[in-house]
């Protein structure tokens, strides 16, 4: 009979019991029951059990553990956050920095009058390095020498990837993932980040085809801005998703800020005519290209295309969007209080540190 009534409370309350046989069995073999954590989930399944189909543009990570959240949404806090921080705080250094800009080109004027005297009486050496090397960076365009700096920031991460030892560090904080320990950093090193190089060669050459018009749109300050602002955003839309659908999976690349990029251009002139590079022939409008971009991305998006990181791309051309149509009149067009203040610091900051004594 005893048995009988501890058969159906097993049935009434099953938790209890199992819990009270494991902690016997693991108080017989001599160990206390570690506290219950979340199943880490390897990169090569997905969240039904599939096999995940990698990417011929990210790197093989058959050895990489990632974390999901048993609370997707909390997830997304984080990144949230450091999403509108940084985005602040990006425009904010923009501002300071075209203060500081135009302030040191009233000064350098003066300074390249002098030194243009100079070296019309200067004997001019033949065959110097530097000369050549100076002439051809005065020979690009503001945009292409604002960019050069973002394509050797590319470069170079692309070489840290060939280096194996290095591969999980790169993983971590070089890849972007919701699934992942590192979330708000890789948002934006991610945007640096390329394993393919067929890969980093196309992003690399759209956004040295696109350098001139984005900064005769925006400036130099204001594009940087807009740049480092679209990877962070990007990235967080493709969390926003991957959270959503539960296709969790690392992503990385500069496609996210550059489709921001082209978006911009293509919204401010979308009568420009526009080809492809191995179809120069075929031209086609700027808007109608913005069009089809985003209905294939829409398509990805939805579909679950694994090719491509397709919410970002998404994401980033609606900031594009977004930004010539209101995001300049809103943010750009009000930091003057900001650049003020900075005024203000910057005229009165010495005199009250006091002077010598």
């Amino acid at each position: 009979m005893e048995r009988r009534t501890n058969f159906w409370a097993l049935i009434a309350s099953p938790v209890p019991v199992l819990e009270r046989f494991n902690l016997l069995l693991q108080q017989k073999c001599g160990f206390r029951k570690a506290p219950r954590k979340v199943e880490p989930r390897r990169s090569d399944t997905g969240s039904s059990g599939e096999a995940y189909k990698r990417s011929a543009l990210i790197p093989p990570l058959e050895e990489t553990v990632f974390y999901p959240s048993p609370y997707p949404v909390r997830t997304l806090l984080k990144p949230f956050f450091f999403t509108v921080g940084f985005t602040g705080c990006a425009f904010g250094s923009a501002a300071i920095w075209q203060y500081e800009s135009l302030k040191s080109r009233v000064q350098s004027y003066f300074d390249g009058i002098k030194a243009d005297w100079l070296d019309s009486i200067r004997p001019q050496k033949e065959g110097n390095l530097r000369k050549e090397i100076n002439k051809w960076w005065n020979s690009l365009s503001d945009g292409q020498r604002t960019v050069t700096g973002i394509i050797a920031a590319n470069a170079l991460v692309f070489c840290l990837w060939r280096v194996p030892s290095l591969h999980r560090t790169m993983i971590r904080y070089f890849t972007s993932n919701p699934a992942s320990k590192v979330l708000c950093s890789p948002m934006l090193l991610s945007t640096f980040s390329h394993f393919s190089l067929f890969h980093m060669a196309a992003n690399m050459y759209v956004l040295w085809s696109f350098s001139t018009s984005i900064v005769n749109i925006l400036g130099q300050e204001q594009f940087v801005a807009v740049y480092l602002s679209a990877g962070v955003i990007s990235n967080f839309v493709s969390y926003v998703c991957k959270v959503a659908t539960g296709r969790y999976g690392p992503s990385l690349g500069a496609s996210g800020a550059i489709m921001t990029v082209l978006a911009a251009v293509c919204t401010k002139i979308p009568e420009g005519r526009l080809a492809i590079i191995f179809l120069p022939v075929f031209t086609f409008t700027a808007g109608n290209a913005l069009k089809a971009i985003i209905a294939m991305d829409t398509a990805g998006m939805i579909l679950g295309w694994k090719f491509f990181d397709h919410a970002a791309h998404l994401g980033g051309a609606l900031f594009g969007i977004w930004y010539i149509t209101y995001g300049h009149e809103l943010i750009w067009k009000n930091r003057e209080p900001l650049v003020k203040i900075w005024h203000e610091i910057r005229t009165n900051g010495p005199k009250k540190g006091g002077g010598s004594k």
